[in-house]
């Protein structure tokens, strides 16, 4: 285990978390976005569609402590991968609107600013905690360097 590993592993935190509350952020600008670029098969507009991160622990830590892992392979998170949420399009009435059907209602995106705001209240959080670990392992490597020197 390297002196900067604690700093790598919140590194990891602090990345995966910003990402998510990117993400966040994009979910609640396009609340109301009821074109994403796409059609559906009858050629109306598909509206936005959420997204969320899946994240992956990179090597178990405790594989990593024994010397299993290679020596590229870092504890820690990692991004899996960005999925679209499938959820269905609530239908809002809207006669006016220029994406309205025949009936005038109109697909709207499936996200929710409630539950986007309690995600990003949970990312923010979490990032907290990173940064709180982060310093934590800077002041262990700045006491162990102090050690060194004396």
């Amino acid at each position: 285990m390297g002196l900067f590993t604690g700093i790598e592993i919140s590194s990891s935190a602090l990345t995966a978390q910003r990402l998510r509350m990117d993400i966040i952020s994009n979910n609640i600008a396009n609340e109301g976005t009821t074109r994403s670029g796409q059609v559906d098969p009858n050629g109306r507009p598909v509206p936005y569609r959420r997204e969320y991160p899946v994240f992956e622990a990179g090597v178990p830590f405790t594989t990593y402590l024994k010397g299993l892992g290679t020596k590229d392979a870092n504890p820690g998170v990692k991004v899996k991968a960005i999925l679209e949420d499938n959820s269905p399009f609530p239908l809002v009435y809207k006669p006016n609107h220029p994406d309205a059907d025949l009936e005038g209602y109109v697909k709207m995106p499936n996200v929710n600013v409630m539950q986007e705001m309690v995600d990003l209240i949970d990312a923010s959080r979490a990032y907290e905690a990173s940064i709180s670990a982060l310093n934590a392992s800077k002041e262990m490597s700045i006491r162990a360097i102090e050690i060194g020197k004396k």
